[in-house]
């Protein structure tokens, strides 16, 4: 059975990652996942929430926003309702959650990394396609600190992706689009490190339960997905994604080895 752009039930989307794609940040990448589009940007601020003063520790958080022209009708800007709606909110604590869960805050100093994902043409995957393209800008910004020797090396202990899975008329599906995403009775966005370790698992029946069995297809084609994304994380970040999971103390030990 072929899916509504001619993929079949486990085959993602086309992958494009394009770093440095503004001047400003210490990190920008353009993340294309099909006609999903976000700019993800990670920018270096010399101070941390209230309750990590004094500690010596850093924060990673992240924002996200869908601009007024990603989706078919308007939407409105969240300065112009005066508040950030829920969803929005979810989606960055969901951000922010993720990317920490694999960076040892305790060597980045006093800073904060903030996250920032920007959804310019949204159809479906908006939230995993922000945490995978924000963790690359994330890499890029802290490239650039141990660059400018501000810390000893880059404390990354993981690759780290998402992706949508879901059933939709009794299949299991990967990498939903908008209009599968609508149909489908059961949605999971699933994130996951290079080890195949799950970081946050979020899953509901829209319509109707699952099965253990079916959650389990689920998560194989899961993995499937984020092998693929983290691969082409990899190859995006060439020499510098080598630097990934060493610090000085690993590095030591190979070179005894």
């Amino acid at each position: 059975m072929k899916r509504i752009d001619n993929r079949s039930f486990d085959e993602l989307r086309d992958i494009k990652i394009t770093r440095n794609y503004l001047k400003h940040p210490q990190g920008s990448v353009l993340m294309e996942m099909g006609d999903t589009k976000i700019i993800c940007t990670a920018m270096v601020e010399d101070r941390v929430p209230p309750f990590l003063k004094g500690t010596g520790s850093g924060w990673v958080t992240g924002e996200y926003s869908m601009l007024p022209g990603s989706t078919k009708n308007r939407k409105i800007r969240d300065a112009a309702r005066g508040r950030v709606e829920g969803r929005s909110q979810e989606i960055q604590r969901l951000i922010g959650r993720s990317l920490r869960g694999v960076v040892d805050l305790s060597q980045i100093g006093e800073r904060t990394i903030w996250i920032d994902c920007d959804v310019i043409q949204a159809d479906g995957g908006t939230r995993t396609a922000s945490i995978t393209g924000g963790f690359v800008a994330l890499v890029d910004a802290l490239n650039w600190l141990y660059e400018q020797g501000e810390i000893k090396y880059i404390p990354i202990s993981n690759f780290l992706s998402a992706i949508s899975v879901g059933i939709v008329d009794d299949m299991v599906m990967l990498d939903l689009c908008y209009e599968e995403d609508y149909k489908a009775s059961v949605d999971m966005n699933i994130i996951m490190t290079d080890q195949d370790e799950l970081v946050e698992i979020q899953g509901t029946g829209e319509k109707n339960s699952f099965s253990k069995e079916q959650l389990y297809k689920l998560l194989d084609l899961a993995e499937k997905g984020n092998r693929v994304l983290i691969a082409k994380q990899k190859e995006s970040l060439g020499k510098i994604g080598d630097l990934i999971g060493k610090s000085p103390n690993t590095e030591g030990e190979e070179d005894e080895q």
